[in-house]
């Protein structure tokens, strides 16, 4: 004996999963197509406002980012990157936290597949450790050698130097630097 009751509810939950396995696939094909067109128009594919984002490495804190507005261009296909148009600020944490960097700027660019960010616009680097300062209008960053280069004008504040110059490279936490076309007042120690 059939029972049509139980019949027509499996025939029913089957048409159900079939209609939403093809939902998921079309939804998936209009997905791409959304994301193609608005790499089309040169439209970013989402938008962020006051991000505040916290990165870990093994449970702990390595960085911060915080922004008032972040724009994302990740459907890019040659070079993928975020832009940040209302500036930017950057803490990293060095020695299980006890060290920080702190990086801010009024505009910046980060490409994901090269780890290259550029920071514009009043761009201040301090290392909170041993206090030294370095002001620039335009910094390059390699997230991934954790190196700084600059070719614009810039002041780099130590404990006893202030070093104006033009043209700046260095590890991401200001330590050996190499400034071109300088001036200012530095103090050496003779062996």
């Amino acid at each position: 004996m059939i029972n049509y009751k139980k019949t027509y509810s499996i025939i029913t939950k089957s048409i159900a999963v079939l209609f939403v396995t093809a939902m998921l696939f079309a939804c998936t094909n209009n997905t791409q197509k959304a994301r193609d067109f608005l790499a089309d128009k040169n439209l970013p594919v989402g938008t962020s406002t006051d991000a505040y984002h916290v990165y870990k490495d093994s449970g702990r804190i390595t960085s911060k980012l915080i922004t008032p507005k972040m724009l994302d261009f990740s459907n890019r296909e040659q070079h993928p990157y975020n832009e940040f148009p209302l500036g930017i600020k950057i803490i990293n944490f060095e020695n299980k936290g006890r060290d920080s960097i702190t990086i801010t700027g009024n505009y910046a660019l980060s490409y994901a597949k090269t780890s290259i960010s550029e920071i514009k616009g009043n761009v201040i680097v301090i290392n909170h450790t041993d206090k030294s300062r370095l002001e620039t209008e335009q910094l390059f960053w390699d997230e991934k050698t954790k190196y700084f280069v600059s070719e614009k004008a810039f002041k780099l504040t130590k404990e006893n130097d202030t070093i104006f110059g033009i043209g700046f490279e260095s590890k991401d936490d200001l330590s050996k630097h190499l400034a071109k076309k300088t001036t200012g007042k530095l103090e050496t120690k003779e062996d």
